[in-house]
């Protein structure tokens, strides 16, 4: 209780320092809904009591819980996040979703519920500690530790301790997951599997493919990545003279940003907000939930997030329809979901035009292990219901 104390005023004073930038980032459209609901609870009250609560924070696992809530009533239901790409999917599920306060907020906002729910590495000390005081039972779930995190997560190992003391179940991803996790003082861990290969997401949509032409999308596009691959493309497009780029960038506030990049190339270009033919060189997708589309009818993906240390992105959505992979090297995020899959090309981001031009040798990519062991998560949560 006294580090619980002290913790909570260090906090707050922060929190309180912070007043003038918060409010200078809320004016921004990216943080104009979740900073205020964040840190100054605008439009959002607590919780219903007494329910199943699930806290993501990515757009990749709000979208990952979505099958688990079919074994729950819509009235048991509780979902908070604290993205606004999350957000939005959480919302698809539950219209009272909810962004999760700071922890500053939270002694005001958490009422008891019968389980706790978060997914991965949403380690918030006053979250855990409130949750177990009002007498939920709390549970990680797909819980990570990725190789480069690790070594900064050892140093402060004496606080991770305390979180892990108020969570009283642990479902790691893999062996190697739980073995870091106990290191840092996880108790009562159990190897599930990865949940995001559970339920992948399934086209929407049924674009047609231009005749002849060889489709590259560069998937979950980050800052410089886009550079880079319109580099190689143009080298690859005077060997495969049909080839067509599409550009999806990972977050939506760079949609304008990233256009202005592909109009240097001096290809034909296209948003896919305003055309969707698939007839011109280079399409920005620019429009939400039209990825997984757009997997279905490449030839070749370039999984962005890999090629700067940003972590990478799922594999097996686009390994779901047997596509050429190339991915860059930085994926210590998706090491997991890699180990289900084969097929991928991983290379320096040096190799990516030689890699392109030589994409006839890359093999097709599969998805060799979907095994998860829900049930024994869903038997664990049952039981304080």
């Amino acid at each position: 209780m006294i580090f619980a104390s002290f913790y909570y005023l260090l906090l707050l004073g922060l929190h309180i320092l912070a007043i003038p930038l918060l409010l200078l980032f809320a004016l921004k459209k990216k943080y104009k809904i979740s900073i205020p609901a964040r840190f100054f609870l605008f439009k959002n009250p607590p919780l219903k009591e007494n329910g199943v609560w699930f806290h993501t924070c990515s757009f990749g696992e709000a979208r990952a819980i979505k099958p688990l809530l079919k074994y729950f009533k819509n009235s048991e239901i509780r979902l908070t996040t604290t993205t606004q790409t999350g957000f939005r999917e959480i919302q698809k599920y539950f219209l009272e979703s909810k962004f999760l306060p700071f922890e500053t907020l939270l002694p005001f906002w958490i009422k008891k519920e019968k389980v706790l729910i978060v997914l991965e590495a949403e380690l918030w000390f006053m979250l855990f500690f409130l949750a177990k005081k009002r007498k939920t039972y709390t549970i990680l779930l797909n819980a990570r530790i990725s190789t480069k995190s690790f070594p900064k997560y050892k140093k402060f190992k004496w606080f991770y301790k305390k979180i892990f003391e108020n969570i009283d179940k642990v479902y790691a991803q893999s062996l190697e997951d739980k073995k870091r996790l106990s290191i840092l003082g996880a108790k009562n861990i159990e190897v599930l599997g990865n949940i995001k290969l559970l339920e992948l997401p399934k086209p929407t949509k049924n674009y047609k493919k231009p005749p002849n032409s060889l489709i590259i999308v560069a998937g979950s596009t980050h800052k410089n990545e886009e550079e880079l691959i319109l580099e190689s493309f143009l080298e690859f497009k005077k060997v495969y003279k049909d080839a067509k780029l599409l550009i999806v960038p990972r977050h939506p506030e760079r949609f304008e940003e990233v256009w202005k990049i592909i109009q240097k190339s001096k290809l034909s270009s296209s948003k896919l907000s305003e055309n969707i033919s698939l007839e011109t060189e280079i399409i920005l997708v620019n429009t939400l939930g039209e990825l997984i589309n757009f997997y279905k009818i490449a030839d070749i993906v370039i999984l962005g997030g890999s090629f700067y240390p940003i972590g990478g992105h799922n594999f097996a959505e686009a390994a779901q329809f047997g596509v050429k992979i190339i991915s860059g090297e930085y994926i210590f995020n998706q090491r997991d979901i890699l180990n289900s899959i084969d097929g991928v090309k991983i290379i320096k981001k040096d190799q990516l035009t030689k890699t392109l031009l030589n994409f006839k040798s890359i093999p097709k990519s599969s998805i060799k292990n979907k095994k998860i062991k829900i049930e024994k998560f869903l038997d664990e949560v049952r039981k304080h219901l």
